[in-house]
């Protein structure tokens, strides 16, 4: 075996055993986030937020849904321009999209509005990526 092949082979163990360790890594991990979502005390917590989240949702509905529908008109048109103002809030996992004007935490003081994947008023407080 030449020189390069013998590097090439090494590279190749190398990276076998990074993935391995990731691999390895990111399944302990999902292991933890799933005990610790399953605690009753944090599954009752995330029932007290969500219910908080819904009651904000629909005070706040008279108020903004004329931003849920400049949001559904454009989404509609594929009027790329009028998303694109848009705040970039989510809620990804439950299906939250904020259809407020992006800057609107500072200058409107408002926390993110939109509707849920049932297709009911929410509001929240910060953002989570698209697969959390």
């Amino acid at each position: 075996m030449s020189a390069s092949e013998q590097e090439a082979a090494e590279q190749r163990v190398q990276d076998a055993v990074r993935r391995h360790a990731r691999t390895r890594a990111f399944a302990e991990a999902e292991k933890v986030i799933s005990a610790v979502l399953s605690d009753p005390g944090v599954q009752e917590a995330r029932a007290r937020v969500e219910a908080a989240e819904t009651e904000l949702g629909m005070e706040l509905c008279a108020r903004l849904q004329p931003f849920q529908d400049r949001y559904d008109q454009a989404v509609a048109a594929g009027d790329a321009a009028r998303l694109a103002e848009a705040c970039a809030g989510k809620h990804g996992r439950w299906g939250r999209i904020c259809v407020l004007p992006d800057g609107h935490e500072t200058s409107m003081e408002e926390p993110h509005w939109g509707r849920n994947s049932e297709g009911r008023p929410i509001a929240w407080v910060g953002s989570a990526p698209d697969d959390w």
